[in-house]
């Protein structure tokens, strides 16, 4: 007896191929949607018995149906491979959620949104329970009234839920661990955190996570879980890997850097390393520079030409390899001085710097920049409310611009 439990969030179909480095977001748009295709190739070939999904198929509404015949095509090869599918819908993809429906094929069969439901596949004595969301935010324990195991099946619960709670998830149909384990069932299927994570092996309570990684702060390798059942009980749980970009973020220390050009081996060879990490996939790289070298003016004062040369190591990693973002945290190398103007420059930066009242007003003016940005995508980038950090952070860098732009040699438009 084989599980597959669960996708997430099909994206719009991928663009056509650029180079292999420096090009835009969008040239991965299409990884969800070609993890999927991986998911259900899996499947057919493996021949498992049936497939569940633990919910968010889908991020949220959709503005056609291209979505929606994306997912049908997927579900209907596993019908014609004779493969059932039980599925519940999350909080994206929510009852209330979606103004727009398909009829699913018909070995797809979607859980009651208003009860806990079970599905009995009586051909591999299989029990499986669970509830879809009416609404967005379920903030009650649907696991409690989920029913009774059923006697002489395997029983399966399928619940999206934030458990006792996962940092960077909202909390949704919170439960405690032992709601789980003491219901009875011989396997737990879990939607919504998008790490995957084994919460307890008598019996398993999994999430899976989701199939691609979506950005910067999901990283590592993605899939599903595949499931083997030998004589009424778990015997194994293997994590499938389908994800086809896989993201990572990549600290290097450039301590003593005295320029540019002397952190480029270090910076190369933390590339390297995470394509041999990578297992030939497309790797998405955020690079943060940390450590006090002489080169931080450079660095934070020249980023058009840092991301050049990051882009330039990337192509020469023998990988397929993006470069996401270059995030400089350097901080100026100890016991250096300015001297004539660019002292004066200095000093008055400093003044800025220590000064609340003009501290405020940068804020202020970096705020109302921010509030043009939506809400969510601040949120993704950090920038929800703006800390004292940030702000402290965008003086630096304006510094190192300013310094840089003025230093003996810097080139000038």
């Amino acid at each position: 007896l084989s599980i597959l439990p669960p996708p997430l969030h099909p994206a719009p179909p991928p663009p056509a191929p650029r180079e292999r480095a420096g090009e835009r977001p969008e040239d991965i748009a299409g990884a969800s949607r070609r993890a999927f295709d991986n998911l259900i190739e899996f499947a057919v070939a493996e021949r498992v018995d049936f497939v569940v999904i633990a919910g968010d198929v889908f991020d949220g509404d959709w503005s056609d149906y291209s979505s929606g015949l994306f997912l049908v095509r997927g579900l209907d090869r596993l019908n014609r491979a004779e493969i059932p599918v039980i599925l519940i819908r999350g909080n994206h993809d929510a009852a209330n959620q979606m103004s727009r429906r398909l009829t699913w094929p018909s070995n797809v069969r979607e859980l009651s949104s208003r009860a806990p439901e079970t599905v009995v596949l009586e051909s591999l004595d299989v029990a499986i329970h669970g509830q879809s969301f009416p609404a967005r935010a379920v903030t009650e324990n649907l696991a409690a009234s989920y029913p009774a195991p059923r006697a002489g099946l395997f029983n399966i619960g399928v619940l999206h839920t934030s458990a006792d709670g996962r940092a960077g998830h909202d909390v949704y149909a919170p439960c405690e661990l032992r709601d789980l384990t003491l219901k009875g069932y011989d396997y737990w299927a879990l939607g919504h955190i998008h790490m995957r994570e084994i919460l307890a092996a008598d019996p398993y309570v999994v999430f899976p996570g989701n199939l691609q990684g979506r950005h910067v702060n999901e990283p590592g390798a993605k899939g599903f879980s595949l499931v083997t059942v030998a004589g009424g009980r778990v015997t194994n749980v293997e994590h499938v890997s389908v994800d086809v970009v896989r993201w990572a973020t990549l600290v290097v220390d450039v301590s003593g850097a005295e320029t540019l050009e002397d952190l480029c081996p270090r910076v190369g060879q933390a590339i390297a390393e995470a394509v041999a990490d990578a297992d030939g996939r497309t790797l998405a790289v955020r690079l943060v520079l940390r450590g006090a070298c002489a080169a931080h003016r450079a660095l934070a004062g020249d980023p058009e030409r840092l991301a050049a040369e990051c882009a330039s190591l990337a192509l020469q990693s023998r990988g397929d390899v993006w470069i996401e973002r270059v995030d400089v945290e350097t901080d100026p190398a100890p016991l250096h001085t300015e001297t004539g103007a660019l002292a004066d420059v200095t000093q008055l930066i400093s003044h800025v710097r220590t000064d609340p009242a003009d501290m405020d007003q940068i804020r202020v003016a970096l705020e109302r920049g921010l509030d043009k940005i939506p809400l969510p995508l601040r949120t993704e980038a950090g920038f929800a409310g703006l800390s004292a950090e940030q702000c402290a952070r965008v003086l630096a860098d304006a510094e190192a611009l300013i310094l840089h732009k003025l230093s003996p040699g810097a080139a000038h438009p």
